[in-house]
């Protein structure tokens, strides 16, 4: 059945009264004299309409992060690297936030994995007079930036629930500006800071909790620069599941003596969907085009990701790791990972499942851009319905000599499986019997014996993996603050 169009809505003025109306106006010019306008030419700057009608949390979001200047370590389009609605994906699959919406633990799960730094209240864990001094406090600076989510229906607009960024606020007439994301519907509008209390002070029927305000500033650590994860697929569920729960578990029940028994335990019971899970841990970007000349920036990006990728092989676990997976034979050669990489690249490109390509004449060769900086291009054929396509892939290399056919050149399973243990939390292995096994695992995982680059990506990564248990747990309403190292 078609359904009637619609070009926006009259915005109900009282209670609402519109940014750009000479009323409006006056108020943003008595704000702005009050200093109490400093974040709004931030937000402002990288104001956005939603995408999608559903997509008001995450377009909120987006639009908060680019105006603290996060760089996402992933590129969006082409070259660039920049948060869009698209890649807000690492704590529900943007299917499900495009049929049923987003609740506002989710958002609050979403800033923590992007590397903000958050601060999450429900109105039943605050009060409209501290409200009110987050509000002054966010308006008063551009460092820190406020989301709310609120009930349309006290400000006698239609729909329900809503997420907009907080753009300013007017002390003398106690009204907040909330810049909506929604732009095909309503413009940016002052409230009375009471009716906007009162409009978070609701019951989300989604989740039975109450609506509330999130504070979001720049973060301690930024994002990985190689190890990310992503929901665009279920396969985290499992893999979550089995590396929070399982592995303690496995380990405490075997009578693990040696490090080498315990990557056998937790290798030898992963999940069948490892391989989907592995494609979003270890990050393969395809290059728009690996004969043109790196920007100097993206040069400096590929060196570091090869000096992370160069300190993981260079750890201690990783030899164990590599030595035991080289013992049962497991299938991660260099061609074997090129195929691989080539058949999920097409996959991607054409949004059909990767089981049906197959990948034909894959070479593996170094090449070098100016300033020698070294990269690792990864090509393939791949078939498909009788149709052929050739993908290249750009990989970091840890290699100097750059001989083809070396499998240090590619991220391999023995990386991520190593990262991933890595990532695990210390009580994972407190299952351990003997006491001296266990402190030479406590020295094998010690983030004090890992160098920086190389921590941060394992804190990142661990910090995703709560967040994702705390997400399948649905625990992600009852816990707002960021995940304890």
């Amino acid at each position: 059945m078609a359904m009637a169009s619609l070009y926006r809505r009259s915005l109900p003025s009282p209670p609402a009264i519109d940014f750009s109306s000479a009323e409006g106006k006056l108020i943003f010019n008595e704000a702005l004299q009050k200093g109490t306008m400093e974040g709004f030419f931030r937000l402002i700057s990288y104001f956005q309409t939603q995408s999608e009608p559903a997509f008001c949390g995450l377009a909120s979001l987006s639009v908060v992060l680019n105006a603290l200047s996060i760089d996402p370590g992933r590129k969006w389009k082409g070259p660039w690297r920049w948060f869009d609605e698209s890649m807000l994906d690492c704590c529900e699959p943007l299917e499900v936030v495009k049929d049923k919406g987003i609740s506002f633990g989710k958002v609050v799960c979403l800033a923590h994995c992007s590397g903000a730094k958050v601060e999450a209240f429900r109105t039943n864990q605050s009060t409209i007079d501290n409200f009110r001094n987050f509000v002054v406090k966010c308006a008063t600076s551009d460092n820190c930036h406020m989301i709310s989510t609120y009930h349309r229906g006290v400000f006698e607009q239609t729909g329900s629930g809503h997420f907009s960024p907080i753009g300013g606020y007017n002390a003398e007439r106690d009204m907040a500006l909330i810049l909506d994301v929604a732009r095909f519907k309503y413009p940016p509008h002052w409230i009375p800071l009471k009716l906007l209390w009162e409009a978070m002070d609701s019951i989300d029927e989604t989740t039975g909790k109450r609506r509330g305000f999130m504070l979001i500033s720049r973060p301690h650590r930024e994002p990985g620069l190689l190890y990310t994860l992503s929901c665009k697929d279920e396969s985290w569920i499992s893999i979550a599941q089995y590396l929070k729960e399982d592995v303690p578990r496995l380990v405490s029940s075997e009578n693990v003596d040696s490090v080498e028994k315990i990557v056998s335990v937790v290798f030898n019971s992963l999940p069948s969907k490892l391989n989907q899970f592995i494609r979003w841990v270890a990050e393969v970007r395809i290059t728009e085009d690996t004969n043109k000349n790196l920007s100097a920036e993206e040069k400096s990006r590929l060196k570091l990701k090869q000096v992370v990728l160069k300190e993981v092989q260079e750890t201690e676990l990783f030899k164990h790791v590599s030595k035991y997976l080289s013992s049962v034979g497991y299938e991660d050669s260099l061609a074997y990972a090129a195929a691989k990489a080539c058949c999920q690249g097409a996959e991607i490109l054409s949004g059909t499942s990767s089981k049906e390509f197959c990948c034909r004449e894959t070479c593996v060769k170094c090449v070098k851009g100016p300033e020698e900086a070294e990269g690792t291009v990864v090509t393939g054929v791949v078939v498909h319905d009788g149709s052929e396509q050739k993908i290249d892939l750009l990989v970091p290399s840890t290699q100097t000599d750059c001989e083809c056919g070396s499998e240090k050149n590619y991220p391999s399973g023995n990386d991520v499986f190593t990262v991933l243990m890595l990532a695990l939390p210390a009580q994972t292995w407190s299952g351990i019997k003997d006491q001296a096994f266990m402190q030479e695992m406590k020295q094998l995982i010690s983030m004090a014996s890992l160098p920086t680059m190389l921590q941060e990506e394992v804190l990142h990564l661990r910090r995703q993996l709560q967040l994702l248990k705390r997400c399948q747990e649905n625990k992600e309403e009852e816990d707002l603050v960021a995940p304890a190292f």
